[in-house]
């Protein structure tokens, strides 16, 4: 990882009121990185940054914003992640509403994890993760060798 991060946000409809006042919040440290948003969550983020920052700084920020969730826009995510696109998730997820792309949305949790991303499910989690001083400097993860776990298994 390099000083600029790329930043994930995902956030389930009862949580993107969390996110934004979130993203409100930490924009500050936000607008230094580039962001990755799915959908909705990306829309609701940019008018959010909008209203909060200049025009300069508004057409400074690199947005990348992805299909839907469950139109495949948690898969796109993943995706990136697989390719060492994306550096921190930051997903707000509702774990007390079944949702339609559950299958997805499990994908991509154990794809951050595989692929040791830092991954905050709750707003105290990317608390910690934004303020942690490994934000503003580079970063190299540990990334485990699944080879021989996958020789294994054939």
């Amino acid at each position: 990882m390099k000083e600029k991060k790329t930043i994930a946000l995902v956030a389930h409809d009862n949580r993107k009121k969390d996110i934004i006042e979130w993203v409100d919040f930490n924009h500050k440290t936000l607008i230094k990185h580039n962001l990755v948003c799915t959908g909705t969550t990306g829309r609701l983020i940019e008018e959010c940054l909008q209203k909060r920052l200049s025009a300069d700084e508004f057409n400074n920020i690199e947005m990348l914003k992805l299909k839907s969730g469950p139109l495949g826009g948690d898969q796109q995510l993943g995706s990136l992640i697989v390719e060492g696109k994306i550096d921190v998730l930051i997903f707000l997820w509702d774990p007390m509403q079944p949702q339609p792309h559950d299958v997805d949305v499990k994908a991509l949790l154990r794809i951050s994890s595989l692929y040791n991303i830092p991954t905050a499910c709750n707003r105290s989690t990317a608390d910690f993760i934004i303020s942690s001083p490994i934000m503003e400097h580079s970063y190299k993860p540990v990334i485990r060798d699944y080879a021989d776990y996958i020789n294994r298994n054939v």
